[in-house]
């Protein structure tokens, strides 16, 4: 199901501007520019700028924040940008470390106009990368005659997409954060959906659109949208692959 009022722009990493049921949306802030950013023991290395800045982004309704810990997520002017935006939803500890937040446990809502915005699961690596990556969540957005979307976070666990799919129903565009993110906190197990995961999480998913983000732009994503292309063209999925081109509006 499409709608010729939904569109997502991608502004770079895992900042989108989605345009659903009559709001804007913005995922997981990230205007800051190339340089060096320290996060815990490691540290992170942009590679490429913000297709649009924050003035350029515009009114923002509603912030879809899947974390605040890591600066790839919501670096600085990221944190900057949260106040203008009228409702910022993300963890229940994002909210305890910035004000304004709403913080939302998993499966509970939050209505923005006519859209119910559900926080899902999501695990920032293996299983019991919590204690070192942090909470994280994602986002299931629906409304009254428009398409399903879900925003996956930084989730790298195919088997929650299934999971939520169980528990919410038939997704129709699922965003999803690819790019097998890698600091070696984990050895080879990676931070994010890889190619492989990816395509178990659009198996998943049944029929529904495949937009990925939050692969480019970053040291630490360990593969290119190519690689993501050319997997899901042999597991014959190449029709549901969306790959958005930053700055440019893709009509979902």
């Amino acid at each position: 199901m499409t709608s010729p009022r939904s569109g997502l722009t991608l502004v770079g990493g895992p900042t989108a501007i989605i345009e659903y049921a009559g709001i804007r949306v913005l995922t997981d802030p990230t205007f800051d520019e190339p340089g060096d950013y320290p996060s815990g023991s490691v540290t992170l290395h942009k590679l490429t700028g913000p297709a649009r800045t924050a003035d350029e982004v515009g009114a923002i309704d509603v912030v879809l924040l899947s974390h605040d810990q890591h600066p790839d997520n919501l670096d600085a002017a990221g944190r900057a940008f949260l106040s203008r935006a009228a409702t910022v939803l993300s963890t229940p500890a994002a909210a305890s470390r910035i004000g304004g937040i709403h913080g939302l446990a998993s499966w509970q809502c939050h209505t923005v106009g006519s859209v119910e915005i559900i926080a899902v699961p999501a695990l920032h690596g293996p299983a019991g990368a919590e204690e070192l990556s942090g909470p994280v969540t994602g986002f299931v957005l629906r409304a009254a005659g428009e398409p399903v979307v879900y925003v996956s976070g930084d989730n790298a666990d195919s088997a929650l997409v299934a999971e939520i799919v169980e528990r919410v129903g038939p997704i129709d565009i699922a965003v999803l954060f690819t790019g097998a993110a890698n600091v070696g906190r984990f050895g080879d197990s990676d931070l994010t959906l890889n190619a492989r995961t990816a395509v178990e999480a659009a198996r998943a998913l049944g029929e529904a659109i495949i937009v990925p983000v939050h692969a480019e732009g970053w040291h630490h994503f360990t593969e290119t949208i190519d690689r993501l292309e050319r997997e899901f063209a042999y597991a014959g999925l190449a029709d549901r692959l969306r790959v958005p081109a930053a700055g440019v509006p893709l009509p979902l």
